[in-house]
């Protein structure tokens, strides 16, 4: 093995990580699927609209409900959710604002109330499975500070869909993450950047919106 390489090497690869780089900063920033425009409806779930947001940074407006209540920016992926819970369930969260990571509050206990969503809270590897509904946090990475959520869409026995807005320009609106049981009886789905799920109160979710 060479004990260094030359410099024509890391020059070549120096080029290829910032084009990468930049691809990704345009990928965040500009639309660059022409398949679709923002705005665009291209999924729905129990009867709400996903909206295509192009560039993951993109933003189009604020959502409002005719009541006042701040819904989110148009049409990111926290927009989604929370139109998901008020038009579905007539839900307001009592902290209306926030990025997606700011879903999950690592200092709720496993199964005990989020206050500031007024959803009950589940960690990932705890003692509860997803259910259909119930709101998917992923914690921040490196291209993505704000993390993400989505709504569990279907439950299988090893595996749970969800349905999203905002993947990016080329990220679909229904996604299958893996789900297992562990040795010790506990639910893990996916991957660590899933930190858990957040639930309606078994009363509030026993009258949905019809």
């Amino acid at each position: 093995m060479p004990r260094f390489i030359n410099r024509r090497t890391v020059v070549v690869l120096s080029a290829l990580v910032l084009v990468a780089l930049l691809g990704l900063w345009a990928a965040s920033r500009f639309n660059v699927n022409p398949a679709h425009a923002p705005g665009e409806v291209i999924d729905q779930f129990e009867g709400v609209p996903v909206y295509y947001n192009g560039a993951i940074n993109h933003v189009d407006g604020r959502s409002v409900a005719p009541d006042g209540y701040n819904i989110g920016l148009r049409w990111q992926c926290v927009e989604f959710v929370k139109r998901y819970y008020y038009e579905r369930h007539q839900h307001r969260m009592p902290e209306a604002r926030g990025h997606a990571k700011a879903f999950f509050d690592a200092a709720v206990a496993d199964g005990a109330l989020n206050a500031a969503r007024n959803l009950v809270q589940h960690r990932n590897g705890g003692a509860s499975a997803p259910a259909v509904g119930d709101i998917v946090v992923f914690a921040p990475w490196l291209f993505n500070p704000y993390g993400h959520v989505a709504i569990v869409s279907r439950v299988d026995a090893d595996a749970v869909e969800i349905v999203q807005q905002n993947p990016g320009p080329f990220g679909t609106s229904r996604e299958r993450l893996p789900l297992a049981l562990t040795a010790e009886g506990r639910t893990q789905l996916g991957t660590e950047r899933v930190l858990g799920w957040l639930r309606l109160p078994t009363t509030a979710a026993a009258s949905p919106k019809p």
